[in-house]
């Protein structure tokens, strides 16, 4: 009988374990979809809103034109664009989502590493719409950012709906990120990959099947809607010679170098920005889009995600000169659209800046060797994944997706060395990533246990006055007097001197009195080691792993001037044990 009852448990869990999997796959089916869908719908938004703005579907394929519904203005009037843009998205920002300025990866991140995967439901709508308005008025920023929030939050609101746990939620939200970034770019291996590289940061079966449903599923979505052909057709890669290799690990070098530069000036403009503005919030986009503007004037190839300039450097469009020229530009138009609180990514934008970087460097290569340096868009091709892995540090995802986007095998040796060596360049310069920076700026490092942050308080706020102590040479039933008169359950114990002896439980005083011993109080004490009055919350979780349940506190002279108990540190921080 009790076998059967165990059998019968036993396929109950295995059922409901099922059918647990199983809704969670429903789910990830689901948010694909929704990521999908969405980045379908974000797609046409852009391309209308740019239409709307510009009188072109996108821009940065005419640069310099008129806009034909407003010919009096000739090419001028790119400087009204972002200012007309901002007035209408920045108030939605600042009234609605706030997390929704920027560039939208390193809140997923943060969602992900700190609050178990919420986002609030509204960032979709309101990151799509001013991502949709900031791109079509001519900010120089990416549509992957945009789109892996915009995802996330729907498989976050999805998994909060359902009443799922930290884990699953977590897991829905990256499914949303990996079907974002796989309708996105049609590259639904680069869409698992960052999801799991850059999201969740770590491997396991389960979330790896479930996200490579959600991007597969996008990605179908995608292809249905948008076509089958990617986002950059992008000119045959090959090999000629073997000499090349070391080119491209000196490729490899500078752009890891280029990489970290990109994140460096990204904030190092925000920064500026922040000193310079001194209005409303809701206003910055506007104002400062005037700048923007008078970018764009100067340089109309800056205006949205960019990638028809892209496209024309790989092909070998433009000279040595001119690529410098796009190089500075797009850091400069990236990072003021960011500064002034614009919406978009900075996945595009860095591989935009590793192509022109890259295509340079095979210019140059091709004026000194020109029958056996290779061609200018190879390089051009391995500097936008080399740019990319040195700002983001994500080696594997820039290797799959310059992959899907060629669909060339013989790209892989020399794009796998020189992202090798940029990410490890990257590593070896910078302690942060184009993604974390914005987060250790606000002191958050997702690298560090959930946990550290509380464990480096100061310890001084949980420090109580120690009750009154017991004498080595008290008695038991004077202690057990004690105990029975107050509330703790241990009690300092001192030398006749009035040093610390060490502590005494009730249940010590209690177990001797039952076993009628007639020692001292001063026989039962265990050893105490105090912390000093500086110590951190880690350091006195640390003593609590050796000690019963408070800790001395002691100051420079040695003197004990309190002590922490555990009930007092732990029921506020809500730590464990050190």
């Amino acid at each position: 009988m009790v076998t059967a009852l165990t059998m019968r448990v036993d396929w109950a869990r295995a059922r409901g374990l099922r059918s647990r999997r199983l809704g969670l796959l429903l789910l990830a089916l689901g948010v694909g979809v929704g990521a999908g869908l969405g980045a379908v719908a974000f797609r046409y938004m852009i391309e209308g809103l740019t239409h709307l703005f510009t009188g072109f579907s996108d821009y940065a394929g005419h640069p310099g034109a008129a806009n034909p519904q407003l010919p009096a203005l000739g090419r001028f009037f790119v400087v009204l664009t972002p200012v007309v843009a901002g007035l209408v998205y920045g108030p939605l920002v600042q009234r609605f989502a706030r997390e929704a300025r920027g560039h939208g990866v390193p809140e997923v991140m943060v969602a992900v590493a700190r609050h178990g995967g919420r986002i609030r439901p509204q960032v979709a709508l309101v990151k799509a719409v001013a991502s949709a308005l900031c791109i079509g008025g001519g900010g120089s920023v990416g549509r992957e950012g945009p789109i892996v929030q915009i995802g996330s939050a729907l498989g976050s609101t999805l998994g909060q709906s359902f009443k799922l746990d930290e884990r699953r939620v977590t897991l829905l939200v990256a499914c949303g990120a990996a079907g974002g970034i796989s309708a996105t770019f049609n590259a639904p291996l680069a869409g698992v990959f960052f999801a799991m590289e850059l999201i969740l940061r770590q491997w396991a079966a389960e979330s790896f099947g479930m996200v490579v449903l959600s991007s597969v599923t996008a990605s179908v979505i995608g292809r249905g809607v948008l076509g089958d052909s990617p986002f950059l057709v992008l000119p045959a890669f090959h090999v000629d010679h073997l000499a090349q290799y070391p080119l491209f690990a000196l490729l490899g070098v500078l752009a890891g170098l280029v990489g970290v530069g990109f994140s460096r000036v990204l904030y190092a403009v925000e920064d500026a920005c922040d000193w310079a503005w001194r209005g409303p919030e809701w206003l910055r986009p506007a104002t400062g889009g005037l700048l923007l503007g008078l970018v764009l004037l100067v340089l109309p190839q800056m205006y949205g995600v960019g990638y028809p300039v892209l496209g024309r450097a790989v092909d070998g469009g433009y000279g040595i000169a001119f690529l410098l020229v796009l190089l500075v530009g797009k850091l400069v138009a990236c990072s003021l659209t960011i500064g002034i609180g614009g919406s978009g990514g900075v996945f595009a934008p860095s591989l935009f800046v590793g192509a022109m970087a890259g295509a340079a460097f095979g210019e140059v290569v091709h004026s000194v060797a020109p029958t056996s340096g290779g061609s200018v868009g190879a390089y051009a091709l391995i500097g936008m994944g080399a740019v990319f892995a040195g700002a983001a540090r994500a080696p594997i995802t820039a290797v799959v997706i310059l992959f899907e986007l060629t669909g060339e095998y013989s790209i892989i040796l020399p794009l796998m060395l020189a992202i090798v060596l940029a990410t490890g360049i990257s590593q070896v310069v910078s302690r942060d990533t184009v993604y974390t920076r914005k987060l250790l700026r606000r002191g958050i490092d997702i690298d560090e246990p959930a946990d550290a942050a509380v464990r480096r308080r100061p310890a001084a706020p949980f420090v109580t006055p120690a009750p009154a102590p017991l004498r080595v040479d008290d008695t038991l039933e004077a202690a057990a007097a004690r105990f029975a008169a107050g509330t703790d359950a241990e009690l300092p114990v001192v030398e006749a001197d009035g040093r610390l002896h060490g502590t005494v439980t009730a249940t010590d005083v209690v177990r001797a009195l039952s076993a009628g011993d007639d020692t001292r109080v001063g026989a039962l004490a265990s050893p105490a080691d105090p912390v000093p009055d500086t110590a951190t919350v880690g350091d006195v979780l640390t003593a609590l792993g050796h000690a019963r349940s408070v800790v001395p506190v002691a100051d420079a002279s040695g003197a004990v001037v309190g002590w922490v108990r555990e009930r007092d540190l732990l029921g506020t921080t809500g730590l464990g044990r050190g």
